[in-house]
């Protein structure tokens, strides 16, 4: 069994043991001082009193605990500094995501206004025709005017009244078209094979529809007689 674990002896702690080590040094000089002769000593020396042993150790005890008090305060000021450190990154981490997400969603919003402002002054822009056999060959023009289609409303007019009577539901039942079982049909009375050929891009595909019906006839009177206003009969 080791000493320090022998029963009735304490164990020494660090600061202790410092404390000792400083006392013994101090009593080593008092004892060293004790021992010089009185003949050698001057004769105006007054002789110090002797320091006592619990003040010695009082003493350095009191230095070493100052000492560990001053690295602790110096360790925990580091602790909180470094701990203010991250808190205030963290803040300043979410300030900045936040603010980016501020920012990508006011761009998303102003883009989005852009993109309906834009529409409604196109909506603004665009004509509204009637749905009359005036506002279809009035539409009718203006697609023609947009794909470079000659023809005026007079000739798409008198050809319109000659071929159908104004009627975007008409069809020839009894013609050779009708015969081969192609009839004309709408308001330029047009077949089926025509109309697939000379569709115009932008109107519907439908053969009933009078604005692609009028758009479609007149793209093949121009490519067959230069205008729908050459045309004064059957075509």
């Amino acid at each position: 069994m080791s000493a320090s674990s022998a029963p009735g002896h304490s164990r020494l702690t660090k600061t202790h043991k410092m404390s000792i080590a400083g006392v013994s040094v101090l009593g080593a000089a008092a004892l060293a001082f004790s021992l010089v002769p009185a003949e050698q000593a001057d004769a105006t020396t007054v002789a110090a009193e002797p320091v006592s042993w619990t003040q010695a150790v009082d003493a350095v005890h009191t230095k070493n605990v100052q000492g560990l008090t001053q690295q602790h305060q110096v360790v925990e000021k580091a602790v909180k500094a470094a701990e203010a450190k991250k808190i205030a990154d963290a803040k300043a981490a979410k300030a900045k995501k936040d603010a980016e997400a501020k920012a990508k969603a006011e761009a998303a919003a102003k883009k989005e206004r852009a993109k309906k402002e834009a529409a409604s002054r196109a909506a603004a822009r665009k004509p509204v025709y009637a749905n009359n056999l005036d506002g279809w060959i009035r539409e009718a023009l203006s697609i023609m005017k947009r794909e470079g289609i000659p023809g005026s409303y007079a000739g798409i007019h008198r050809n319109i009244m000659r071929e159908s009577s104004g009627n975007p539901r008409a069809i020839n039942l009894w013609d050779i078209n009708a015969q081969n079982g192609i009839p004309s049909k709408g308001l330029l009375q047009v077949i089926q094979p025509t109309f697939n050929a000379y569709h115009v891009k932008g109107t519907k595909f439908d053969l009933y529809d009078p604005v692609a019906n009028i758009v479609a006839a007149c793209n093949y009177a121009a490519d067959r007689y230069g205008s729908m206003d050459n045309v004064n009969s059957a075509y």
